[in-house]
């Protein structure tokens, strides 16, 4: 991880807010970079998709970003009193809804980032609002107490993909990781992440494990939205095989891969949600070690268009 983004959070809300959106968008941006990953957009391709590419998926983070710095500088100025949570709540709810509107118009209607706004949005603003409880479990915790509280202005049912897998499978999908504290990061992605970087496997590497990690254990309705309860069964064992065999770092590991992404591809189905599960572990991962306020002046002139300098 670069030493810069490990510099402390800024003490003002408005400096810390930015700082905060920044270290979205980079992880936005890494996940989608990364690879190769089975059947998602790297930088070898679309995957399944017939919509998206990477270019595309770079200009939707970089769009995202004053949604998620709204939302981070709703976190660190509301209250954390039981009744301004549900201020807070529907702040961010609104904020997400209009950040959702701005990456449609800014893709021409197509669904890049509907669940990062969702589970990043909560995120950012939990680590806003408690800028010296920085560990992933902490951050997790608060966005799930957010996420418990209902929203008055959000629409009853948003007829997405998603939502509809949910119902047809009996899944929790994206609100039900939020709800429980996102378990599929904090549980999964992270300590793969962090396990392989131990054993001395290289980043990326390291990062294809803990998407591997979180696909073989995720009722992903991206998938299930596509190929219904069989694909996912594909998907998992596959994710589950490619992890058995060493991952990347390995011939073996290598070639499962390659035959879970024919499959994949055969099948037509993405895993977004253990995409958007990965970037929100990204997120996490490079949250300050250290929750020492920096300086207002240091942080204006050291921040730049993605968190590092």
């Amino acid at each position: 991880m670069e030493k810069t983004l490990q510099r402390p959070l800024p003490a003002s809300p408005k400096a810390r807010a930015k700082r905060l959106a920044a270290l979205v968008e980079s992880a936005l941006i890494d996940e989608v970079t990364l690879s190769p990953k089975p059947g998602l957009v790297d930088v070898r391709g679309n995957g399944a998709h017939h919509d998206l590419d990477w270019t595309l998926m770079v200009h939707s983070a970089q769009t995202l970003r004053p949604a998620f710095e709204a939302m981070a500088l709703a976190g660190a100025q509301i209250e954390t009193q039981a009744g301004a949570q549900l201020a807070l709540r529907e702040r961010i709810g609104r904020l997400g809804r209009e950040g959702e509107a701005a990456m449609l118009d800014a893709t021409g209607g197509i669904n890049t980032h509907r669940g990062a706004i969702w589970a990043l949005g909560l995120l950012v603003t939990a680590a806003s609002q408690a800028p010296h409880a920085l560990g992933a479990a902490a951050v997790a915790s608060r966005a799930a107490h957010l996420a418990n509280i209902p929203d008055r202005f959000a629409p009853v049912s948003t007829g997405h993909k998603g939502e509809r897998a949910c119902n047809d499978y009996g899944v929790g999908g994206a609100k039900g990781q939020a709800s429980a504290g996102f378990p599929h990061v904090t549980k999964v992605a992270l300590p793969a992440l962090r396990q392989a970087r131990a054993a001395g496997i290289r980043e990326d590497h390291a990062r294809v494990d803990a998407l591997l990690a979180v696909m073989a254990a995720l009722d992903d309705t991206c998938v299930l939205a596509r190929g219904g309860a069989d694909a996912l069964r594909v998907v998992q064992t596959g994710a589950a095989t490619v992890r058995a065999e060493g991952g990347l770092a390995t011939a073996q590991g290598r070639r499962a891969f390659r035959t879970l992404e024919q499959h994949m591809l055969a099948l037509h189905v993405s895993p977004g949600g253990a995409a958007d599960l990965l970037a929100a572990a990204l997120f996490l991962d490079r949250l300050p070690a250290s929750a020492q306020a920096a300086s207002d002046i240091e942080s204006a002139h050291q921040e730049t268009e993605h968190g590092a300098s």
